[in-house]
Order: C-alpha cells, then sequence, then structure tokens
C-alpha cells in the first residue's frame, strides 16, 4: 500500500511538473505578447486554491491531470485589444509553440544533469565482443560506427534505437576502418524473444566509454535529446504505418506505472523517464492534430501564407472536436491500461 501511494505521488509530481512547465511556456509568451489571460490553472475541476492578481486568475484545481490557460479572445471573438484573436500570426505563433517549446527545453536540461552525474559516457567505436559473438565475424575492434541502415550514427544511443527498430536482424553498417570509411552490408545479428510473439536483435557488441568533459554535458545532451526525439517521431511512423497497433499505447495508468517502475530503479533513470516524457509530450504536442498545438500551428502558418484564417465559431468547433476525440483516446488507453495491470496479476 505505501509502495502504491508512493508511486502515485511521484507520478503526480512527473506529471505536475511537465503540464505546470509546459502552460507557463504559453502564460509567460501571452504576456510578452500583451495578450490577456483570464485564468492560469493547474489541475481540472473545481478550484481548491485560487487567487486573482490583476486580470489573471490562478488556480490549483481538485484533479491533478491537467492545467491550462485561458486567453481573452482564444476560442471567441473579442474587440479587446489584448485579446489573443486581435494579435499578429507571428505572435500567436509564438503562444502557441511555447509550450512545446518549453518541453523540449525542460528534457535537455534533464539530460545535461544526467550527463555531468556521469563519469563515464558511450562513443560510437567498437570496443570489444560477447561470447560467441555474430558480428564480431564482420566488424572489428576500433570500428567507428558512423551509419546504421543509412542512418547517422552521433552517440552511444543512436546505435540502441537502430537495433531496438531494425525487424528483420540483417543490418547495415557504414564504418570508419583505419581511416578508411566502408560499408558492411547484410550483418546477422541473434534475434531474441523478450515476450511471446516479440523478437528483438541482441546487441552482441560493446563501444568504448570516455570521461564527461564540462564539453560534454552540452554536446552529448544534445545528441542524446536529438536522438530521443528521431525515436518518439519513429514510434509516430511505426503507429501510422501500422507496426504498432493503438493496443500498444499507454495513457496515464500505464506511463505512471512505468515512472513507479523507473523511480525504484535510482535517481538515474527516474530522471531518463522524466526527460523521454517531456520531450515525448513536446513533440507530439507539435503534431497537426486540431486537438493539439499542431493543428493550431498549421493553421497560422496557413494564414500567415495565404492571409485566409478561418472564423473564430469554426476554429473553437474544431477544437472542441478535437479535444473530445483526446479525451475519447484518453479513455481508451485508460481501459486498457488497467486491462493490462489486472493481467499482469
Amino acid at each position: 500500500m505505501t509502495s502504491t501511494i508512493t508511486t502515485g505521488a511521484i507520478a503526480l509530481l512527473v506529471f505536475g511538473s511537465i503540464i505546470f512547465f509546459h502552460e507557463l511556456g504559453h502564460f509567460l509568451a501571452a504576456r510578452w505578447a500583451g495578450v490577456r489571460v483570464n485564468d492560469f490553472s493547474f489541475g481540472m475541476g473545481p478550484a481548491i486554491l485560487k487567487k486573482k492578481v490583476g486580470d489573471t486568475l490562478y488556480a490549483i484545481r481538485l484533479f491533478p491531470i491537467g492545467g491550462y490557460v485561458a486567453m481573452e479572445g482564444e476560442d471567441e471573438e473579442s474587440h479587446d485589444g489584448m485579446a489573443f484573436c486581435n494579435k499578429s500570426p507571428f505572435k500567436r505563433f509564438v503562444i502557441i509553440a511555447a509550450g512545446a517549446t518549453v518541453n523540449l527545453l525542460m528534457g535537455y536540461i534533464v539530460l545535461a544533469i544526467l550527463v555531468s552525474s556521469m563519469s563515464m559516457i558511450g562513443t560510437t567505436t567498437v570496443a570489444s565482443f560477447d561470447e560467441n559473438a555474430v558480428s564480431s565475424e564482420i566488424l572489428m575492434p576500433k570500428d567507428k560506427i558512423i551509419k546504421i541502415n543509412g542512418s547517422k550514427i552521433h552517440i552511444a544511443s543512436d546505435i540502441t534505437y537502430q537495433f531496438v527498430k531494425d525487424r528483420d536482424g540483417i543490418m547495415e553498417f557504414t564504418v570508419l576502418r583505419d581511416g578508411t570509411e566502408i560499408t558492411l552490408p547484410s550483418i546477422q545479428f541473434k534475434m531474441v524473444e523478450v515476450e511471446k510473439g516479440v523478437s528483438m536483435i541482441s546487441m552482441d557488441f560493446k563501444v568504448y566509454g570516455k570521461k564527461v568533459t564540462p564539453a560534454d554535458v552540452f554536446g552529448y545532451s544534445w545528441g542524446w535529446g536529438i536522438s530521443l526525439i528521431k525515436q518518439i517521431w519513429g514510434n509516430v511512423i511505426d503507429l501510422a504505418t501500422g507496426r504498432y497497433t493503438i493496443n500498444q499505447l499507454s495513457g496515464p495508468v500505464g506511463v505512471a506505472s512505468a515512472i513507479g517502475e523507473a523511480s525504484s530503479m535510482g535517481m538515474s533513470t527516474l530522471l531518463m523517464m522524466v526527460a523521454f516524457l517531456t520531450i515525448n509530450i513536446g513533440i507530439l504536442n507539435l503534431l497537426p492534430l486540431p486537438m493539439l498545438d499542431g493543428g493550431k500551428l498549421l493553421l497560422l502558418l496557413i494564414e500567415a501564407i495565404t492571409g485566409w484564417r478561418l472564423s473564430q465559431k469554426v476554429e473553437g468547433a474544431i477544437n472542441t472536436v478535437g479535444m473530445l476525440m483526446l479525451f475519447g483516446l484518453m479513455i481508451f488507453v485508460t481501459y486498457n491500461d488497467v486491462a493490462k495491470l489486472l493481467w499482469r496479476k
């Protein structure tokens, strides 16, 4: 019981922080643009703490499952000079993009904290092979991996990602060997069944490590963040193309469970989970879908290029439909999460 409460508290803290900073991004950008913010709330439902300062009501609400910034003229017509709808497309674009931007920045900061706490980081140079490694017949120690299956390799996590996403265990490597760039096609790796019907490639070699320098804190963190972004986009593409099904998506319950597992493995694992989640939310929010910030940004780009603009009434209706779709998806994945947890038991 105690562990369940602790897991729930940690999950709420993580979710709350990600949501708070996302909404704070919108809020600060709105202030910069001279937009009146009527309500800045953390959580949903009735307010349990609230205070009005100037034109803005600041509130903490009962259910810590979201948050929002309500701006004057965001979803309705307004003749107020400080209304969102009366600002230039550029200012509106900055306000909408600010939430995801802050999430990405937050993720980078967490990754930088992680890197600065490490004594060693992985390189992209092959160091040794596992016993009975299949790849040792083609790869050699001191090969610097440049590409795998045509994708550029910048840091060690790029190698791991290519192994995770490959389907048949046959991979093409481009390496730098003795100063010469060579391509090694059709390297066969063993496939290992991790659960019923799901197999993954066995990465049977190790790479050299190097001591962390101050420059690595910035450079490696940046590369790590880019690697995570590529992984997230890859997962979106896999979902769209049918490699993954909607049944494999996780909602708040599943993510909370994953956060609990990560926290039990130590602070570094928990921070890694936080970084992945905040970058994930930042990227997914930029998808050009009606219920997300990306959908609004797409409309603003069309407006900036063509001068054509949807009426506030139509845009508000699109956002409402999108929000209902989002809630429907959340209910579905939450049901899936609960079913999976019960099935495990």
